[in-house]
C-alpha cells in the first residue's frame, strides 16, 4: 500500500482508487480554489511544463531525445490553452438570442454534438455526443451556440453527470426557460484503456427540465434521437 501526504492528511492509494474508479462527483460546480486565476495562462504553462518534465524524468524517459524534449511544454500548453480552457470564465462563449419571429412552439432538437473532455479521476479522455432539446419561450439561440456551450463545459476535468447538469443549467439560464432536455452518450477511456479495459460500453446521462419532466415530452425527444422506450 502506498500512502500519500496531501494537505497534511495521509491517504492511501487504495482509498484514492476506490473513489476514482466509482466516478464519484463531489459537487455540481467544478471544484476550483479561490486563487485559481492568480497566475496568467503563460505562468501556468511554465509551471506545468516543469512538473511534467519531472514526471517524465521519474518514468525514466530521456528528455534529450529529439522526440521527447519538447513534450513537457507541449503538454502544458495543451492543458492550459486547449483541453482545460473551459476552467477560465474568460473563455465562456458570448450568447446571442433572437426573437422567435416564426412563433415556432414545438421542441427544437440538435443531435450528435461531438465533444472531448477529460475524466477528472485519471486525466484521460471521455469522448461522446450530446443531444439537446428546448422549447422556446419567445427567444431562440443560434444553433452553433449550443455546440459552444457544450464545448465550454467539456473543456475542463469532468465527470459525465456534472457535465450534463452544467450544460442543462446553463441552457435554462440563457434561454430563459426550464423546458430543456440533455442526453449525453460517451465512452470513458479510463474504463476502456485501463482498469476493467471494457472497450464496448458507453455511459448515458440525462437532464430533463420543465415540460420535459412529462413522460410524453421525454418520449418525443427520445423518438427524435431514435431511442425506443418501453416505460
Amino acid at each position: 500500500m502506498l500512502n500519500i501526504q496531501r494537505n497534511n492528511i495521509e491517504i492511501s492509494d487504495t482509498e484514492i482508487d476506490e473513489h476514482g474508479n466509482d466516478h464519484v462527483s463531489s459537487c455540481y460546480d467544478t471544484p476550483l480554489r479561490e486563487d485559481a486565476f492568480a497566475k496568467t495562462d503563460d505562468e501556468k504553462v511554465a509551471v506545468i511544463a516543469k512538473h511534467f518534465e519531472a514526471i517524465m524524468q521519474t518514468l525514466g524517459l530521456d528528455l534529450t531525445d529529439d522526440s521527447l524534449k519538447g513534450t513537457p511544454l507541449r503538454v502544458a500548453k495543451m492543458y492550459v490553452k486547449e483541453v482545460f480552457q473551459g476552467l477560465n470564465p474568460a473563455n465562456k462563449p458570448s450568447i446571442s438570442m433572437f426573437e422567435n419571429k416564426y412563433k415556432y412552439s414545438e421542441m427544437l432538437v440538435e443531435k450528435n454534438i461531438s465533444f472531448y473532455t477529460y475524466c477528472e479521476h485519471h486525466f484521460v479522455p471521455i469522448i461522446g455526443v450530446a443531444h439537446i432539446a428546448y422549447i422556446s419561450n419567445g427567444q431562440v439561440i443560434g444553433l452553433s451556440k449550443l455546440n459552444r456551450i457544450v464545448e465550454y463545459f467539456a473543456k475542463r476535468p469532468q465527470v459525465q453527470e456534472r457535465l450534463t447538469m452544467q450544460i442543462g443549467k446553463e441552457l435554462e439560464q440563457v434561454l430563459g426557460t426550464s423546458d430543456v432536455a440533455i442526453l449525453i452518450d460517451a465512452k470513458h477511456l479510463c474504463v476502456a484503456s485501463r482498469g476493467v479495459k471494457d472497450d464496448t460500453s458507453s455511459t448515458i446521462t440525462s437532464y430533463y427540465g420543465g415540460a420535459f419532466e412529462q413522460q410524453e415530452k421525454r418520449d418525443e425527444f427520445l423518438k427524435y434521437l431514435g431511442i425506443e422506450t418501453n416505460f
